[in-house]
């Protein structure tokens, strides 16, 4: 009887345990298994500084794309893409895009490295940047002593200045007004507040075109600018995340190509989040392709960049420009688009 007792204790002692473990496993904070452990494990959130007129991280959010390379990324919309680069000082982003002249100012100032080139330097992009002024300019002479408005912490200075040259204006016989966003700039232009002003997207050159009081002048491919476009991050993001960026960046690019593939698709999406009207999206679509990399022509857009702000005093110490470029993510992520040799 006492044998039996003890062998039956026991087989209820196994059952119980048995039964706790397996509730145990049930329990929301147990470690997942199989595909699911893998990804909880790789997920990796992300804020990303955006803007209202890119579609490529929306589609990557909508479409899936971001949570397929195990990205759960926070959208974070500003006026411009240097005042998202300039969330990365704050901590606010983890990653943010901008042209060479917000990105060249973010590595001057600390440990951030520039991690991709988005590949946007090309004649077609530059045409969507539109110079628009009021009627009594007819032509670049008549710039100097006028009003000429920029987006603060943008290449515009550079823009305006290269224009200028061209023409034989001289830097001091105009007034440039700092702006912090296109629609500020554009009602300072309708009011008369400024004489003239660069745009870019066709849902406000729409609008300009039928503006009483203005016209274009030219674009920015008629100049011998060419607007390079990359991302950001800080050094020690990269180092705590250097798979996830690399994730990141491949996700990046397919929503790129897919957004390309599927102009349609995007077009309602931004109507939808941000009431651009589709007509406006098929347009710039096309001109302004995300596709990432990195190559010796996107160097060379950063290097010229870089001698204007170091020359102009913008940037106050000069540095070594391929100390910032840290391509490791890129490589393992696109290898064949990261062409640049250091």
């Amino acid at each position: 009887m006492k044998k039996t007792f003890i062998h039956t204790g026991l087989l209820l002692l196994s059952l119980s345990l048995t039964i706790l473990l397996a509730g145990c496993s049930s329990k929301g904070d147990a470690a997942p298994s199989g595909d699911t452990a893998d990804a909880a494990q790789a997920a990796l959130k992300i804020r990303v500084a955006d803007i209202n007129t890119n579609p490529t991280f929306r589609i990557a959010v909508v479409q899936g794309i971001f949570a397929k390379h195990g990205i759960e990324a926070e959208l974070m919309n500003f006026g411009t893409p240097a005042e998202g680069v300039n969330a990365l000082f704050i901590k606010q982003v983890d990653v943010a895009f901008g042209a060479d002249f917000p990105l060249l100012n973010a590595v001057a100032k600390g440990e951030y490295s520039i991690i991709a080139s988005a590949g946007l330097a090309t004649d077609a992009a530059a045409s969507s940047w539109k110079l628009y002024v009021r009627d009594e300019i007819q032509q670049p002479g008549d710039l100097a002593g006028k009003n000429l408005s920029f987006m603060r912490g943008t290449f515009l200075p550079y823009l305006w200045d290269e224009y200028l040259k061209e023409n034989k204006i001289a830097l001091g016989d105009v007034t440039l007004t700092g702006q912090g966003a296109f629609d500020e700039a554009y009602i300072a232009l309708k009011q008369g507040d400024v004489d003239a002003a660069w745009f870019s997207g066709s849902a406000l050159t729409d609008k300009l075109q039928v503006l009483d009081g203005v016209h274009e002048l030219t674009d920015m491919s008629k100049t011998n600018v060419r607007l390079g476009m990359g991302i950001v991050t800080s050094d020690e993001f990269l180092k705590q995340n250097p798979d996830g960026v690399a994730a990141f960046l491949a996700a990046v690019d397919e929503a790129g190509a897919y957004a390309q593939e599927h102009p349609e698709e995007v077009a309602d999406l931004m109507f939808k989040e941000v009431k651009q009207p589709k007509e406006a999206t098929l347009k710039d679509l096309p001109n302004n392709p995300w596709q990432l990399g990195f190559s010796q022509a996107a160097y060379n857009s950063l290097a010229n960049q870089k001698k204007y702000m170091v020359d102009t005093g913008i940037i106050a110490q000069d540095f070594d420009l391929d100390s910032k470029l840290n391509l490791a993510a890129l490589k393992q992520a696109l290898p064949e688009e990261a062409t640049y040799q250091k």
